[in-house]
């Protein structure tokens, strides 16, 4: 079988960039132009913020929600003890990704936590997340659905910690007898001490020879002996 040199294995015609992808050039064209358009507003809007000495914020596209409280935890201890690799200009000023705490919504980097914890509660960073900067108002039944929830939550709670008369006791008990065992190895250690202290005080007078005196210990037969008492007779025998 005999194929054209023109033709492709399937008989249709084939051409040396028929592999290459087919753009439609005027939905580009139309995709970039709006773009432009939106670049231009958004530099005059910029340009006028400036000119007023206020702060440009993005403009709302009304597909944002309600600012709501985080659900997430934030864990800023997650980068310590870490080494990153930035590029060699990345540490100049917030813009862009370097060392420290990143932004990918606002693009813009800080170098504590503080300062990131409160630029999340800024109206450039809900803008940029798609909420505005208003709290949407609690009905009555959501008040009082969360109110149902912590009163729930409470009594799971204490029946957690609620235990029987039984197992009270048995805790009593366990605490009386603990407090009575300190109490008899106290006693036992005083009375431990006492008996060492006689045991080395006698060995302590019965070291001494009968020619040395301890201090204090004949003073009153020296003061008898001065006033010239030898003794005191006893006609009784033993």
């Amino acid at each position: 079988m005999s194929y054209s040199k023109k033709g492709g294995a399937y008989g249709t015609p084939a051409g040396d960039t028929d592999f290459r992808k087919n753009w439609d050039v005027d939905e580009y064209a139309a995709k970039a132009k709006d773009r432009e358009a939106k670049e231009k507003e958004e530099r005059k809007a910029r340009w006028e913020a400036k000119m007023a000495g206020k702060k440009y914020h993005q403009q709302p596209t009304g597909n944002e929600t309600y600012t709501s409280a985080r659900r997430n935890v934030l864990d800023l201890s997650a980068q310590v003890g870490k080494t990153q690799l930035v590029a060699a200009g990345a540490g100049v000023g917030k813009r862009g990704r370097s060392a420290g705490f990143y932004c990918e919504s606002c693009d813009l980097t800080f170098k504590d936590n503080k300062q990131f914890v409160e630029h999340l509660n800024t109206t450039q960073h809900l803008l940029n997340t798609g909420q505005t900067t208003e709290v949407r108002r609690a009905t009555v039944e959501e008040v009082m659905a969360r109110i149902d929830m912590y009163v729930r939550r409470r009594d799971d709670l204490e029946r957690e910690k609620a235990t029987s008369l039984h197992d009270r006791l048995k805790l009593r008990e366990d605490e009386m007898e603990k407090e009575a065992e300190e109490k008899r190895a106290k006693r036992k250690e005083e009375a431990e001490k006492k008996r060492l202290q006689r045991e080395e005080a006698a060995k302590v007078k019965t070291g001494y020879s009968e020619d040395l005196r301890i201090e204090g210990e004949h003073d009153e037969d020296d003061m008898m002996a001065q006033m010239g008492f030898t003794g005191f007779g006893t006609t009784s025998k033993k």
